[in-house]
């Protein structure tokens, strides 16, 4: 890749721009093909130009010095295809480029309609995610705790002594009936299967969950369509009926998503059983447990499991003819999503409560400074102008200084994480972004 990484072009620099947003993307003959394919060179030279983070279109025009009629039609154009993300917020529209997760592979993969060439993305993103496995290695590699994603727990399957320990940001349905706006889209992972003649299952596409002002960004650039609460409430109870998992946006208030996965197709899933890194998705607060006197030996959960963490072990001294193995739990990869449960006819599996319970980050602002500081990428964030020359320098500076391990390590401890995400708040508070620490 050295003749690539050595020329200037746009898209050079676009991938670089990319790698510095909330997931670190390495450059590839793979990547650089999916970028070709989805920007033209105009489009690319705008977002290389764009801050990092929320802009409006003033400031991205200040910036990147194109007019800004041209400018807007350029941007809006890169929202329909997912690859710029606008939010309407305090009577103005904030723009922001799309990291590649969660964004440039869901927007383009739930992208439909005639002339497109989805197939061709479909092999592009496997050969990048996939055969590569570039993106899972160094996103996961050196158990970065913070993913986009986290396990919901199918409430059914809560043992009962244990179900009153459930919080409301872990149950899907609260999800819904908290949010005010409502759109379902095409499954990104199972779209992209299909294209690739890999989807084993006969689960629909039409599952993909967003909420406020996620939604309301998918529905206007007809990405998803607008539904009810009530028909969002049924899209979860089939997702049920069908035995899938629950991954929610990582954090507590202000959810934007629901993914509605399944075993043969979901990439995240894919991170832990096909790539090896059981951090691609956040546990829930509970683990699967065996009631070994109930399990009738059936395999029905092991054959259920999304990630291949139950085993079906021989018995010793099996008590009958009939039972000759024993389902046994992988807890060091469980999700703790409950799908093994619900698929149990014996009662046998249930959910209990993990021995410390898991903590999300409270809003998206949070979870975006701690991926950023696991991924080294914090400078970018704090000094967004990438075409200040004064910032390129400082941003040199503290991100050195960010990645001695020593600070890292401080950072992300229990004891000084919080007071630095109190100090970070404080200070997008006086720069008049209040707005922001709510997300």
């Amino acid at each position: 890749m050295g003749h690539l990484i050595g020329k200037e072009d746009i898209y050079t620099k676009l991938g670089q721009k990319i790698d510095r947003l909330q997931t670190s993307v390495p450059w590839s003959r793979a990547f650089y093909e999916i970028l070709k394919e989805l920007y033209s060179t105009e489009e690319a030279d705008v977002v290389v130009k764009m801050p990092f983070g929320l802009s409006t279109l003033d400031r991205i025009a200040r910036f990147s010095k194109y007019e800004k009629s041209k400018l807007r039609r350029i941007l809006d154009k890169l929202c329909f295809k997912g690859l710029v993300i606008d939010l309407w917020i305090n009577d103005d529209y904030y723009y922001s480029p799309s990291p590649f997760v969660v964004g440039i592979f869901e927007f383009t993969m739930m992208r439909t309609g005639e002339h497109l060439n989805t197939r061709k993305w479909a092999h592009l993103f496997n050969e990048y995610m996939h055969k590569e496995g570039l993106f899972y290695k160094a996103n996961f590699e050196d158990g970065q705790e913070v993913s986009p994603l986290r396990t919901l727990p199918h409430e059914e399957a809560i043992i009962d002594s244990h179900y009153l320990e459930i919080l409301d940001y872990e149950k899907a349905t609260f999800i819904v009936e908290e949010s005010n706006s409502f759109s379902i889209g095409i499954c990104s992972c199972r779209h992209e299967k299909f294209h690739l003649d890999q989807k084993e299952c006969d689960t629909p596409l039409d599952t993909c969950s967003s909420f406020g002002l996620a939604a309301d960004y998918l529905i206007r650039r007809n990405l998803a369509k607008e539904v009810s609460k009530s028909e969002m409430l049924e899209n979860v109870a089939r997702s049920k009926e069908l035995g899938l998992v629950f991954e929610a946006d990582n954090i507590q208030r202000n959810v934007t998503f629901i993914c509605h996965c399944c075993k043969c197709c979901c990439n995240a899933l894919a991170g832990i059983s096909r790539h090896g890194y059981p951090n691609t998705v956040v546990t829930s607060s509970f683990i699967a447990k065996v009631d070994e006197s109930k399990c009738e030996g059936c395999g029905k959960c092991a054959k259920a499991c999304p990630i291949n963490a139950i085993a079906m072990v021989p018995i010793d001294r099996p008590k009958t003819k009939k039972k000759k193995k024993q389902s046994k739990i992988d807890t060091s990869i469980c999700l703790g999503c409950g799908v093994c449960a619900l698929q149990c006819e014996t009662e046998a599996l249930g959910l209990v409560k993990r021995k410390q319970r898991v903590i999300p980050p409270e809003t998206t602002f949070e979870r975006l400074i701690l991926t950023c500081i696991e991924r080294d990428n914090l400078q970018y964030l704090l000094f967004n102008n990438p075409q200040s020359f004064t910032q390129k320098h400082i941003r040199g500076f503290v991100g050195g200084f960010l990645k001695l391990p020593s600070v890292k390590k401080a950072l992300t401890s229990d004891m000084l994480r919080s007071r630095f995400l109190a100090a970070l708040k404080t200070a997008t508070k006086l720069q008049g972004k209040a707005w922001l620490i709510e997300m």
